[in-house]
C-alpha cells in the first residue's frame, strides 16, 4: 500500500508514509505549528495498492482516499518582541534619567496577559542604563561621554507574571550621538626651528589640530593670533584653510647670543555649533644653519662650542672637581677620627705622687679601735699566696735590728703588707702608692698630745728605706729629709 496527501491545505507541512511491516500509513510535521496562527488543517489522503491482479483489472482502480482534519493544541510560550532587535539613540551629557527607547513583547498565547521587563546585567558590566518592568521604557542612569564609549549594548528580557520562568531576550543597541564638547588641540609638540640667517617671509614649520569630537563638530579648524595681544614683531601665523597653517618670519636675521628662544601664542577653533576655541603657544628655537638651511648648532651647544669646550671635556671637569671635594672631605674625616693615645709614657706617671693626708679627730679617736689587734701578727689575716702568677717585681727588702719592740712589730706588720700587696693578682698599677703607718700606743698620760715629743725623739731609722726599690724612692726621699732635720 502507499498513501498520498492529494490536496488540503497541510500539503506543505505534513508529509505521510507507509509502514513496511504493517501497510499502516504514517503521518509527520514537516514545519513547526503555531497555535496563534492556525488552529487546524485538513488533508485529502488516498491510499493505492501497488500489488495488482491482472485478472481482476477489469473491476476498475484500486486505490481511495480519504479527508483528515487535524486540529493543532495551545502550549503555553515566552513573550515574543515586536522586533528581532533594536536601535535607538541619545545624545552625550544628557541627564541622568534621559528616556532612550521603548521596547515591547506580548505573550502569544493570549494578548491580554501582563509581561514584565529586565536587563540582563550578566552581559552589561557598567550600568549605564535601566528599564521600567511594566512599560519596557529604557533610561540613562549615568551621564554618557561618546568619546569614551560611542555604543552601548544591553540585552532585555521579558517574562509573563503568571510564568516567570518562561522568557525571552533581544539585543538593544544604543548609539551616542556627539555634542561639541571639546575644543581642538594641536595633533603634537612641535620642535620649531628658526635659522639665524631666516629672511622675512619665510615659513619656518607647519602645524595642524586635531578634535575628539565626531567629524561635524570637528574641522573645519581655524587658526589664528590672539587678537588681544600686541602684534608679535618676530613671528606670524598663516592659516592654509586645510586644517593646517603656516608659521612665518617678519624680520631677517636672528642671533642665539642675543635670544635663543621665542614664544608664539596661537588660538584654534573648530567648526561646531557652537564653535569652540583653544589656545596653544609654540616655541621657536634660534639655531646656526649652513647654507641649506640644515641646522648645525643651537643655543647651549652653541656657546660650549664658541668658548672652544665640547661636552666631553665639560664632563671630565666637572668630574675632576668632583674627585678633589671627596679627596678634601675623606681628608677631613679622617683628621677628626684620629684619637689621642690612653696611656701617657712611663716615666710621666712615675713622676707623679698623689699625697692624701687625714687631719683632725682629736684625743678621743684613740678610743675607736683596738691598737693591739694591728700589733698582734696572729690577729692579721693568714696570707694566702697564689702560685699561679709570678709576682711582676721581687723585693728583698733588708731590715736594720731595731732595738725597742714597737720598731720589730711595725716592721712586720709593714713586712706582711708589702709581701701581701706583692703577691696579691689584684693589686693596683705598680705606679699606685699604698701606705702603712703604726703610730703606737696610747701614751702613759692618757693624751696623744705628747706625741710629737716623742716622735720628736725618736731614734728610728729609716735609711732601709732605699734599699726597696724605685716603688718607694719618694718615700725614702721624704722620711730622709726628716732624718737629716732631726741630726741638724
Amino acid at each position: 500500500m502507499t498513501y498520498s496527501i492529494i490536496n488540503g491545505d497541510g500539503v506543505g507541512i505534513f508529509s505521510i508514509s507507509t509502514d513496511k511491516e504493517t501497510r499502516e500509513g504514517i503521518l509527520s510535521l514537516k514545519k513547526p505549528l503555531n497555535y496563534e496562527k492556525k488552529k487546524s488543517y485538513t488533508l485529502n489522503i488516498e491510499g493505492a495498492n501497488t500489488h495488482l491482479d491482472f485478472r481482476f483489472s477489469h473491476l476498475g482502480p484500486f486505490k481511495d482516499a480519504t479527508m483528515l482534519k487535524i486540529i493543532v493544541g495551545d502550549v503555553d510560550e515566552p513573550p515574543l518582541f515586536s522586533m528581532p532587535s533594536y536601535i535607538m539613540e541619545v545624545y552625550e551629557n544628557a541627564k541622568i534619567g534621559t528616556v532612550v527607547g521603548t521596547v515591547l513583547a506580548q505573550d502569544p498565547d493570549s494578548a491580554n496577559s501582563l509581561v514584565r521587563y529586565f536587563i540582563d546585567y550578566s552581559a552589561e558590566d557598567d550600568r549605564f542604563f535601566n528599564i521600567d518592568a511594566n512599560t519596557g521604557t529604557i533610561k540613562t542612569t549615568q551621564v554618557l561621554d561618546r568619546e569614551e564609549t560611542p555604543w552601548h549594548n544591553i540585552t532585555v528580557a521579558a517574562s509573563e507574571n503568571d510564568n516567570p520562568g518562561l522568557r525571552s531576550h533581544v539585543t538593544v543597541g544604543i548609539r551616542v550621538l556627539d555634542v561639541n564638547d571639546n575644543p581642538p588641540q594641536l595633533a603634537r609638540e612641535y620642535d620649531i626651528v628658526v635659522c639665524e640667517s631666516s629672511k622675512p617671509g619665510q615659513v619656518i614649520h607647519t602645524i595642524s589640530a586635531t578634535d575628539k569630537d565626531d567629524f561635524a563638530n570637528g574641522p573645519r579648524f581655524n587658526f589664528f593670533l590672539d587678537e588681544h595681544l600686541s602684534i608679535n614683531p618676530n613671528f606670524t601665523l598663516k592659516d592654509n584653510e586645510d586644517n593646517t597653517a603656516s608659521i612665518l618670519t617678519r624680520r631677517r636675521r636672528f642671533s642665539r647670543t642675543v635670544q635663543d628662544v621665542y614664544y608664539l601664542p596661537i588660538m584654534i577653533s573648530d567648526g561646531g555649533i557652537p564653535s569652540l576655541t583653544s589656545s596653544s603657544t609654540l616655541t621657536i628655537r634660534v639655531c646656526a644653519c649652513d647654507r641649506d638651511g640644515r641646522v648645525r648648532t643651537c643655543h647651549a651647544e652653541a656657546f660650549l662650542s664658541s668658548a672652544g669646550l665640547s661636552t666631553g671635556a665639560l664632563i671630565a671637569i666637572l668630574l675632576c672637581v668632583v674627585i678633589l671635594l671627596a679627596i678634601v672631605v675623606l681628608f677631613i674625616t679622617l683628621r677628626r677620627s684620629k684619637k689621642e693615645p690612653l696611656i701617657i709614657s712611663e716615666e710621666d706617671v712615675r713622676e707623679n705622687v698623689v699625697t692624701y693626708d687625714d687631719e683632725g679627730g682629736g684625743e678621743e679617736d684613740t678610743e675607736a679601735f683596738d691598737i693591739t689587734a694591728l700589733r698582734n701578727p696572729s690577729a692579721a689575716e693568714e696570707l694566702k699566696y697564689r702560685r699561679d702568677i709570678r709576682p711582676e717585681v721581687k723585693l728583698t727588702p733588708r731590715h736594720q735590728t731595731l732595738s725597742t719592740l714597737e720598731s720589730i712589730d711595725v716592721q712586720e706588720f709593714i713586712k706582711q703588707r708589702l709581701a701581701e700587696a706583692d703577691l696579691d693578682p689584684s693589686v693596683p698599677p705598680y705606679d699606685s702608692l699604698q701606705t702603712y703607718a703604726y703610730e703606737g700606743q696610747r701614751s702613759e698620760a692618757g693624751s696623744i698630745s705628747s706625741l710629737d715629743s716623742a716622735t720628736t725623739q725618736s731614734d728610728q731609722d729609716y735609711h732601709y728605706l732605699g734599699d726597696w726599690g724605685p716603688e718607694f724612692k719618694k718615700l725614702a726621699e721624704l722620711y730622709g729629709e726628716i732624718e737629716s732635720e732631726r741630726t741638724t
